[in-house]
């Protein structure tokens, strides 16, 4: 009954460390996509940016 005992708790204690490393992985890919897709919007807003700039001097010449 021990060994079964010790078996169980062994077990439980392994599956909280990767429920653990699992919730880490996915809180880290969070965080590398939320910058990513900061980083798109940046350079997206830039782009719209120039074709204003473009149209604004094609418009006036």
């Amino acid at each position: 009954m021990n060994a079964v005992t010790e078996s169980i708790i062994a077990r439980g204690d392994l599956a909280h460390l990767v429920l653990f490393l699992w919730a880490t992985g996915a809180s880290g890919m969070i965080v590398h996509l939320l910058r990513e897709n900061a980083a798109a919007n940046r350079r997206f807003d830039a782009f719209v940016r120039e074709i204003a700039r473009f149209n604004r001097r094609q418009g006036s010449g």
